[in-house]
């Protein structure tokens, strides 16, 4: 058993030991076979190796060769280059050369003008020398024969052209004159004419209304509301006495100096009546709402205005007076409206003198500026309008034709003499005011009345179309301290019992004369006297 085991074991072992050995034999057989596939890689390798080496450098020569062939090239570009610049060069020397030797021979030319320019002045100022004593030997010669001297001879003459140049301007100055006599008037009125075709348009009135008819009983209900509770809250906001006709229930009346709150008042009456709900919130949106829009309109409308009429730059507050006036009007006519009509006339009017026509319609435009705030502020409308012009620069011609437009002060610039020319058409002219002559004539004689009830008067004149009254009074019942209290009690009984535009100026005149004779007459009128105190 033993043995078996043994036998066994030792076959076991010589097994192994003969397995161990054969697969050292493949391992061997392995081993060489890829040392044999390395040796064939290697020698591939070394041969791919080799070509590419020999390809690679037959690239680089043909490449080397290449570029050197292509540096060849540009070198003999280069080459050919310099040989074309340097043959400029050349010929740029060559002409420089030739520029040098004709300047040189210019040179040479122009010293011996200069020589010969020298020998001609040096006999110039010889012959000027014998000249010059020639004329003093003969201006000798001549006051020695008349025994007077050139001084005296010259203020002579020049004493007689002065003579006879006054003559003939005097002369020509009567001519011209004469001739302007007759031909002014008939160019006056040609230019006139002219101006009012071209100048004033008939437009339709607006913003005059001062009334507002309600559509029913129950629309003035509620406008008027619980104890006129809406109405007054209305007079409230806007700053209107708002009265009911007695002959019409319907219409009622806005009475205000203000136009602008006039027409605040009539448009939200109006818009009221529109949206039939009146109460105070209704009112207050009204009246805010009327209130922008009227002022944005007040806005665009200058705005329109000053560029329509192409008067230049005119400040923001200026084109707001001037939509003010938009809702001003004088007897009827629409001041803005006016107040284009005198620019246009007087721009035509410049036009014709030759004059600035720029500054003459911006005279014609402002000079009633004033009236757009003088219901608000004291003052008449021309001291206004100055006040206004001042305070936003304007020219020194627009300002005096806005001051003497009334005759309040006097013309200085032919600008002021279109605008007032313009003024008197646009006023005057058919159908531009309302008031009838009678009206206007009895306002006029209601204005002397009214001074002349007043004792101590002597007379009195209503000018510059009732706005200003003149009062003549009597030296010997009244003194320099009533003269006042007189002027004062005429303005207040104006006041109250006559309806005027704008302002009257009153102006008491108190003349005192004192008069006594010398002479024959004096001694006449002695005697005069002694014959009375005999016969008495």
């Amino acid at each position: 058993m033993v043995i078996t085991i043994i036998l066994a074991v030792i076959i076991a072992v010589v097994a192994t030991i003969v397995g161990k050995k054969s697969e050292q034999k493949k391992y061997d057989q392995a081993i060489q076979k890829a040392k044999q596939q390395a040796d064939q890689l290697i020698k591939a390798a070394e041969a791919e190796a080799k070509q590419a080496s020999m390809t690679i450098v037959s690239s680089g020569k043909q490449e080397t060769q290449t570029y050197q062939a292509s540096m060849n090239e540009e070198l003999d570009s280069y080459e050919a280059d310099n040989r074309m610049r340097q043959s400029r060069v050349d010929q740029r020397t060559n002409g420089v050369e030739q520029v040098k030797q004709r300047l040189d021979k210019m040179h040479n030319s122009l010293a011996e003008r200069q020589i010969e320019l020298d020998e001609v002045k040096a006999e110039i100022d010889k012959l000027t020398d014998q000249e010059q004593q020639l004329t003093n030997k003969r201006k000798q010669v001549l006051q020695d024969n008349a025994h007077l001297s050139y001084e005296e001879a010259a203020k002579q003459i020049t004493d007689q052209l002065s003579i006879d140049l006054d003559r003939e301007r005097e002369v020509e100055l009567r001519y011209q004159a004469d001739e302007a006599k007759v031909v002014a008037p008939k160019m006056a009125k040609q230019l006139a004419d002219d101006a009012i075709q071209r100048g004033p348009v008939d437009y339709p009135r607006e913003h005059v209304e001062h009334s507002v008819i309600l559509p029913d009983q129950g629309t003035k209900q509620k406008l008027i509301g619980k104890e006129s509770i809406n109405l007054r809250y209305i007079e409230t906001l806007t700053g209107v006495d708002i009265v009911f006709d007695r002959n019409e229930p319907l219409m009622l009346h806005v009475v205000t100096s203000d136009p602008l709150r006039r027409e605040i008042a009539r448009t939200v009456i109006g818009n009221l009546m529109v949206t039939r709900q009146i109460n105070s919130q209704t009112i207050e949106q009204q009246v805010d709402t009327v209130s922008s829009n009227l002022m944005s309109e007040i806005r665009k409308t200058g705005e329109d205005i000053a560029m329509g009429l192409h008067i230049g730059f005119v400040h923001p507050d200026e084109m707001k007076l001037i939509g003010r006036l938009k809702y001003r009007t004088s007897y009827g006519q629409n001041v803005l409206t006016h107040s284009v009509e005198v620019a246009k006339i007087a721009g035509i009017l410049a036009a014709e003198f030759g004059l600035d026509v720029q500054i003459a319609k911006r005279a014609g435009l402002f000079h009633d500026i004033g009236k757009a705030i003088d219901h608000d502020v004291d003052g008449t409308h021309v001291e206004l309008g100055v006040q206004i012009a001042e305070q936003y620069d304007e020219d020194e011609r627009v300002i005096n034709s806005i001051a003497s437009h009334h005759g309040d002060v006097d013309i200085t610039t032919p600008i002021a003499h279109l605008v007032a020319a313009g003024d008197s058409i646009s006023g005057g002219r058919q159908g531009a005011r309302s008031e009838s002559a009678e009206e206007y004539i009895n306002r006029l004689r209601t204005l002397e009345k009214i001074a002349g009830q007043k004792p101590g008067v002597k007379d009195s004149f209503a000018i510059q179309a009732g706005r200003e009254i003149r009062v003549m009074v009597d030296p010997n019942q009244i003194n320099d301290d009533k003269n006042q209290e007189l002027a004062e009690q005429i303005s207040d009984q104006i006041e109250n019992e006559l309806t005027y535009p704008g302002k009257i100026k009153v102006t008491l005149i108190r003349s005192f004369k004192a008069v006594s004779y010398v002479g024959a007459e004096k001694k006449e009128e002695k005697e005069t006297r002694l014959k009375k105190s005999l016969r008495s």
